[in-house]
């Protein structure tokens, strides 16, 4: 019976094994992680994600041909192929810090496998890595070998957060790099084989390691791109009376561009986005790219910008300060059905107004209190890094609530920050009645119907539709 095991427990490694365990009855699946408490709670009915669809995948599986273990050399030693899904953050220090990826984790497990194995394997790239990765650790590996043989591949995961089993029921493509060798064309063969358990043929897509690494980078580039673009036209929009919405519209039924991933906002978020982008920028300076680099950095300025603005047009709009005021905050993950907090854009726009000495109340119906003081508190690359270099925020400018009315009640402004389905349905006039007067909104996630909360009372910004009369009048927003 074939083993696959995977290092790492996160929102890669545990979806994607649950996933392989589900369609390949005929092979046993391990996830191992140093982390006990987490391990733990993969064996528990209280999952350490949430994800729609992921509890019952677990379930059917778990204890059948899905085990989650802290034994890691164990289940490395025993594997056919090891998954490496490690954590694999921007550098906080040293050479490249601030964009290039830090390889200390991929490092310390490639080593690992070398020293515990003592049969060949194949070593698959799950996490998110640079280009040419996979040519240093092929050179750990095959420099502490003994004679065992070791084929790296790369398998880049394109999963959206929120509709994470669905993309792994029904992938658009499933990418595998490898050497083009007897042995490494044999190795992508083997991979394939699991995948085609339940993937079509023609979705599974082989190229050399190189193609597949950069695929996910320039992927992850391209998507944020877009946002970026749509966000930096909703600037426009504001300032001409275009309404974001209609301009979205009418571009996406261009067959070239197509509707996707065309939604104002006041900026994306995500484990992926900005990392990917920032590590693309580094290996472009590296290879002497400058112009190119340039052009990547940008897409990342644009949402560092979009966040910027949304802070000016909240302070600006309640009389250029929101000193001591209440402000409710609706929704902290970085999108909705996900309690991923990731690079999420309400951490900027809460350190924003904290600066400007706001009562904050928070609510957002998955991320716990602990993780939102939590990630307030952090330094903005150390969210990727281990939890005990962390620190929790103890701040009298913030409480965490656990119902949408207690965080408006009282409030002079709303934010809404998460696009969670729930905020479209909530009782606004009974919001505006509890609210101080004037009432602010300020959408970030264009969920509400502007016209309808305005006949309630409510002076409304909403991200890229044309001002209220009472916003437009104001003086420029106040500089950065």
């Amino acid at each position: 019976m074939m083993k696959i095991c995977c290092i790492g427990a996160g929102y890669v490694g545990g979806p994607t094994m649950a996933m392989i365990a589900l369609n390949c009855h005929d092979i046993d699946v391990a996830v191992v992680d140093i982390a006990a408490p987490r391990i733990n709670a993969w064996n528990s009915s209280n999952l350490p994600i949430f994800e729609p669809g992921l509890d019952d995948v677990v379930k059917a599986c778990r204890g059948r041909n899905l085990f989650f273990s802290t034994d890691v050399e164990k289940h490395v030693a025993e594997a056919d192929i090891v998954f490496v899904s490690v954590n694999t953050p921007t550098k906080l220090r040293g050479l490249g810090a601030g964009k290039a990826a830090d390889l200390t984790y991929w490092e310390s497990a490639a080593r690992m496998i070398a020293d515990v194995s003592t049969t060949d394997k194949i070593v698959v790239e799950k996490s998110t890595v640079p280009v040419k990765t996979a040519e240093a650790i092929e050179k750990i590996l095959n420099h502490n070998s003994n004679g065992i043989q070791f084929q790296i591949l790369s398998n880049p995961e394109f999963l959206a957060e929120g509709t994470a089993i669905e993309d792994l029921m029904k992938p658009d493509r499933v990418l595998i790099g490898g050497r083009e060798t007897p042995d490494g064309k044999k190795a992508i063969e083997t991979l394939k084989d699991v995948y085609a358990h339940w993937v079509p043929a023609d979705r599974i897509i082989t190229m050399n390691l190189w193609s597949a690494e950069l695929s996910k980078l320039a992927a992850n580039a391209l998507l944020a791109q877009r946002i970026s673009s749509v966000n930096a036209m909703s600037a426009l929009c504001e300032a001409t009376g275009a309404d974001v919405s209609e301009v979205a519209y009418a571009v996406g039924k261009d067959s070239r561009i197509g509707p996707r991933f065309l939604n104002a906002s006041v900026g994306y978020g995500g484990s992926c986005f900005q990392k990917d982008i920032l590590n693309l920028v580094y290996i472009c300076e590296c290879n002497g790219l400058t112009e190119v680099a340039n052009y990547w950095k940008q897409v990342v300025q644009i949402n560092d910008y979009q966040k910027a603005r949304f802070v000016k047009r909240v302070v600006s709009s309640m009389f250029n300060t929101v000193s001591g005021k209440k402000i409710a905050i609706l929704g902290f993950a970085f999108k909705k059905d996900t309690g991923d907090t990731r690079e999420t854009a309400a951490m900027d726009v809460c350190r924003g107004l904290i600066g400007d000495k706001a009562q904050l109340s928070i609510y957002d119906p998955q991320v716990t209190r602990e993780q939102i003081l939590r990630d307030l508190a952090v330094d903005k690359l150390d969210w990727d890094h281990p939890r005990h270099l962390q620190q929790s925020l103890n701040s009298k400018h913030v409480s965490v609530v656990s119902d949408p009315y207690e965080a408006t009640k009282g409030a002079h402004g709303v934010c809404i920050l998460t696009e969670w389905d729930e905020f479209k349905t909530l009782e606004y006039e009974r919001i505006y009645k509890s609210m101080q007067k004037p009432a602010f909104v300020f959408d970030g996630r264009n969920v509400i119907d502007v016209n309808e909360l305005r006949k309630i009372g409510f002076i409304v910004y909403s991200v890229g539709k044309p001002l209220d009369p009472w916003v437009k009048d104001l003086p420029a927003a106040p500089p950065s």
